[in-house]
């Protein structure tokens, strides 16, 4: 494992440790997988890690105007697996699809006729996508992992790759970029790495979820403003999905294992739900009246902060969605 420029490199064990430590405040519910294309593999030459995790950073923030790197851990060629943007922070890799989202960048070109995947960095964008969907208890389907071909790039859309998409994760990814490939060739792997793991199986005795409301909520060692902020976590940031563990004076215990809180005053709750119809509008205010901006596939999570006359608002977006078609968890 090695650190520099605030990054940090390890091989794809020693990710495997390094996540087992992480203290992540925000519900995670997807994982995306994205290709580089620019940096490739003729931009890699198996020492220079850094100097290219640094560039994409410089891209993303100077040219981008972004505040950070887009994604979250970026995997090289040669397997290694380097941080990128802090878990705590959601990502800016699909337009209207970061809230809850681990973002992947895969250094390299996909597309067909261009780079060949190393065997190498197969196997750990296997195990990094099997690890996060233990770590986070994902299911391993198409809605908690996603390609961003399936999402249209202006408006962020889910159409499956049918009109105004990028390739990416490139067109032989694995098999291709579409659903069928990901079901095809992608899952099957995912699922044999996990072995035995059975996301049903696991219990969560959390009491509710919460919405941060403040810009960055500090995490305290106890359920107080005087007492010490947490260590070796970040603020959790606005918009971000809390689990809540208990309650007193005010504050919400945020952790299960350990003495982590915050201040309620500073959350709203949220309802969990998941979509029942194979394809749910999704209406710009709470009612048939409204304009259509989208739809949800069947099986999509979303967190509910508002209720009127039947409708739904998602979290702090302008959209609606029918109560009829979302199970409330």
């Amino acid at each position: 494992m090695e650190s520099k420029y605030g990054f940090i490199k390890m091989s794809v064990d020693e990710f495997t440790d390094w996540l087992k430590q992480q203290r992540v405040a925000r519900t995670v519910l997807n994982i995306q997988q994205h290709h580089t294309w620019i940096p490739n593999y003729s931009h890699f030459n198996g020492r220079n890690h850094f100097e290219r995790q640094l560039a994409m950073k410089n891209h993303h923030v100077g040219v981008n105007g972004w505040a950070d790197i887009g994604q979250h851990f970026t995997i090289f060629p040669d397997g290694t697996i380097m941080t990128g943007r802090p878990l705590e922070r959601v990502p800016a890799c699909i337009t209207g699809h970061n809230a809850h989202s681990i973002c992947l960048e895969h250094i390299g070109n996909f597309d067909i006729g261009n780079d060949e995947m190393s065997n190498a960095q197969k196997k750990s964008i296997i195990k990094v996508t099997a690890t996060l969907c233990r770590r986070f208890n994902l299911p391993v389907n198409a809605n908690s992992i996603l390609y961003h071909h399936w999402f249209e790039l202006g408006s962020g859309l889910r159409n499956n790759g049918t009109r105004n998409n990028k390739s990416c994760p490139g067109t032989g990814f694995f098999g291709g970029n579409k659903v069928e490939n990901f079901e095809n060739h992608f899952r099957p792997l995912v699922l044999q790495e996990l072995g035995e793991f059975d996301v049903a199986q696991t219990k969560n005795p959390f009491i509710k979820y919460v919405i941060v409301t403040a810009g960055r909520l500090n995490i305290r060692s106890q359920p107080s403003g005087r007492a010490k902020l947490a260590k070796d976590r970040n603020a959790a940031e606005l918009g971000s999905i809390l689990r809540v563990y208990g309650r007193t004076d005010g504050w919400l215990k945020i952790s299960n294992s350990q003495d982590h809180w915050v201040s309620e005053r500073f959350t709203s709750g949220v309802q969990r739900a998941t979509v029942n119809a194979n394809v749910l509008r999704v209406r710009s205010g709470p009612g048939t009246g409204y304009s259509i901006e989208g739809t949800l596939p069947r099986g999509e999570e979303v967190f509910i902060s508002e209720e009127k006359k039947g409708w739904h608002k998602v979290g702090f977006e302008e959209k609606w969605l029918s109560g009829d078609f979302l199970d409330f968890h």
